[in-house]
């Protein structure tokens, strides 16, 4: 992997080895967003030190912003308590009311926000058929409308990496570049929903601050892989972030000691990331494991592996239903799709015992 920042903080160490699970706990594959906080997290947090972040005076949280800031090359970040509002307020930030933002269809600000973007910000979407990370910038290019005579002027383009509902897949670097081009020529903003930004770089070894140039604005999550109990951060100009405070009060979002869950995200960022990897390899002994079946709906890259199941015997809540009686949790997404997910608060037994059931399943 490249070298970056984030790698020489704080080494892997003692401390962050999952919650020991007990006898009787299933093994959750639903998602990553169930990790519970590590022993080592916990004493961090016990000891953060704190103030009241609506004065901007929690020392933590400002040193979380600063830190994450850099790791990206941007000037600014902006705490935030979950991945949705941070991705609306960088929305917010780029599109004016009653103008428009273009993602792909499967894209969680407009699929899993609840309709935040039209809710709140007053923005019009328009969305690409969803291809997941294969998007293609020309196509994207001729969606661009200019300012004139009764249209809603495009201003910025939202991409998602890695891609959720694309199974977990990365948007190549040089893809980006492209996309970075086709903004500039337009004159428009670009913003990266970064939840899982940190299995992206794990996986193609692209630096942080190779992603952070691109972009306009960012969000970037805290919990999911990393592992912390909760927040995301803005990201963005000095300029953009203030105006996103304004913005985060508006929404619901001002706190106060806010340190206690800052720590956490701070400690996920010295000793989660670089162990992404075993998420990574876990993913792949299941995606492996379930070839055979004819039920991967594309190749896994990071942590998440995506089924489609119209080809076998099951639906989704059938498969669903079957796994959770034998102790293993899926997420289902629809009728024949179905999702698993790695994370850190699963070992090589826990993928075991999951291969163990769902094959023993796709066989019955």
């Amino acid at each position: 992997m490249a070298d970056d920042p984030v790698s020489r903080l704080v080494p892997f160490g003692a401390g962050n080895a999952p919650p020991t699970p007990g006898p009787d706990r299933p093994v959750d594959l639903r998602s990553d967003t169930v990790t519970r906080p590590t022993p080592g997290m916990r004493a961090a947090i016990a000891g953060a030190e704190v103030g009241d972040d609506v004065y901007a005076e929690d020392p933590t949280v400002n040193a979380l912003e600063a830190e994450v800031a850099a790791l990206f090359g941007h000037e600014a970040a902006l705490f935030a308590p979950t991945g949705s509002m941070a991705n609306q307020i960088a929305i917010q930030l780029l599109v004016p009311p009653g103008e428009e933002l273009l993602c792909d269809a499967d894209a969680h600000v407009v699929t899993y926000e609840t309709g935040a973007a039209a809710a709140i910000g007053g923005v019009s979407t328009r969305t690409w058929s969803p291809v997941g990370a294969d998007l293609d910038p020309e196509v994207v290019a001729a969606m661009i409308r200019p300012d004139g005579y009764h249209t809603v002027p495009t201003r910025a383009v939202a991409v998602e990496q890695t891609h959720n509902r694309g199974g977990g897949g990365v948007i190549p670097l040089g893809t980006l570049r492209e996309l970075r081009r086709v903004a500039d020529d337009a004159g428009i903003g670009l913003h990266c929903d970064g939840a899982r930004i940190w299995h992206a770089h794990i996986a193609d070894g692209v630096p942080l601050t190779s992603y952070g140039e691109l972009f306009d604005t960012l969000s970037v999550c805290l919990s999911k892989g990393l592992g912390a109990p909760v927040g995301s951060l803005v990201l963005g100009s000095t300029e953009r972030i203030t105006r996103a405070r304004t913005i985060r009060k508006r929404m619901g979002g001002g706190m106060r000691q806010v340190g206690v869950l800052a720590v956490a995200g701070r400690y996920a960022l010295r000793h989660h990331v670089q162990r992404l990897a075993e998420d990574h390899v876990r993913a792949a002994r299941l995606a492996d494991a379930l070839v055979p079946f004819g039920v991967l709906a594309n190749p896994v890259r990071t942590n998440i592996v995506p089924l489609d199941l119209s080809k076998c015997g099951f639906d989704a809540p059938g498969l669903a239903t079957a796994a959770r009686q034998r102790g293993v949790l899926v997420s289902v997404l629809g009728p024949r799709t179905a999702r698993l997910v790695t994370h850190h608060d699963l070992d090589d037994a826990d993928v075991d015992r999951a291969i163990e059931v769902l094959t023993a399943i796709f066989r019955s």
